[in-house]
């Protein structure tokens, strides 16, 4: 009966009970009585009862380590394809309307959108295939790679070419292309390729002769090959800490960057939306000292990161509820999304809470 209090009470205090089990009562009464319900409706009512006990939440527990072990083994391959293909599927509907706006004018605008939708294919099919994940996924975000940097080029000049050019930044910066779209978009190709020189999790290779990490080692008189020793293989062993930490600051500096001038068109008309312009040189910052001290990388690192990714939550049903309030709402829904605040944009932003969170679970390079 006292709701969300009582659970608070239970999450305190249930370790100091000597038996801690919880009795859930689920009725099903009828709409006339809610609190205050007949003695007949109430006997009517059907019950469940569960247990919370110490096996769940060790249970959970186990889980949780699982997980990180995992992380930290680089054992997740199949996890960061589906993470890379679910970013580029977001970034490339950003792109799609964003592109819609400027009516296609060039033929190369064409290109993010179909390469997105092809990063996101190839994003699933590793997740099912080792092969598509050691194949086609790593060939595709690379072809993303390189057109997110003629991209770059593009909205570099487009800006360039509008009146005033580069006299007038913040303005021709604020009113023109979105000058680090194209490198949010690179974070998602960025992904791929990280993910195609992982390991997976589905079980563990059958184990043979340890191949020696020398050339002229005498092992090899037993087993002609050998496993050189280098980047290569912290990336399989998911020691790549410093590199997720530089895709963190580059995503959240970008995305902070993003937020401020598209906040700064509507003259900050909530102060929510200082938010991610706060969050966001926070989390660049941290990210930026995770590079430099492991201590960092487990501390304030994954602390702004839970923050990004709560903002950009946020953000989303700010911008959701913007589109609502348009003249038509959700009559004109489309032309809304088109021409209203970019609805995806937020969780782009909260992409990089998600990246810092994945750089502090990982192991730090040799």
């Amino acid at each position: 009966m006292n709701g969300i209090n009582g659970l608070i009470t239970i999450a305190k205090y249930w370790r100091e009970w000597s038996n801690p089990r919880l009795i859930v009562l689920h009725n099903t009464i009828t709409p006339r009585g809610v609190w205050g319900a007949s003695e007949d409706s109430l006997m009517a009512a059907s019950v469940s009862l569960r247990r919370v006990t110490p096996e769940i939440v060790s249970e959970i527990a186990r889980g949780a380590k699982t997980v990180d072990l995992r992380v930290r083994e680089g054992r997740f391959q199949r996890w960061l394809a589906l993470a890379a293909g679910l970013s580029s599927a977001l970034s490339g509907l950003e792109v799609g309307y964003l592109h819609y706006r400027g009516s296609y004018s060039r033929r190369v605008m064409y290109t993010p959108v179909i390469l997105s939708a092809a990063l996101a294919g190839a994003g699933v099919a590793a997740f099912c295939s080792r092969r598509a994940a050691k194949t086609v996924l790593p060939a595709v975000s690379a072809l993303t790679l390189a057109d997110c940097a003629i991209g770059s080029y593009f909205h570099i000049r487009g800006i360039q070419r509008k009146p005033g050019g580069w006299r007038l930044p913040l303005t021709n910066i604020t009113m023109g292309p979105p000058i680090f779209g194209p490198l949010l978009f690179a974070t998602s190709a960025y992904l791929g390729i990280l993910a195609s020189f992982l390991r997976r999790d589905e079980g563990v290779l059958p184990a043979g002769f340890p191949r020696p990490a020398r050339v002229k080692h005498w092992a090899r008189a037993l087993s002609a090959a050998h496993e050189h020793i280098g980047w290569e293989q912290d990336l399989r062993e998911g020691r790549f800490q410093k590199h997720m930490a530089i895709a963190t600051a580059v995503s959240a500096s970008c995305s902070g960057f993003e937020a401020f001038y598209s906040h700064y068109k509507s003259n900050f008309r909530y102060k929510v939306q200082w938010t991610p312009v706060l969050v966001g040189p926070l989390l660049t910052a941290a990210a930026v000292g995770a590079v430099v001290s492991p201590r960092v990388a487990n501390t304030l690192l994954p602390a702004f990161s839970a923050a990004a990714m709560m903002d950009g939550a946020v953000g989303f049903g700010y911008h959701l509820r913007g589109v609502a309030r348009r003249p038509g709402g959700t009559m004109l829904k489309l032309y809304n999304v088109i021409h209203g605040p970019p609805v995806l944009a937020p969780l782009l932003f909260a992409a990089a809470g998600f990246f810092g969170i994945l750089a502090s679970l990982l192991r730090r390079e040799r």
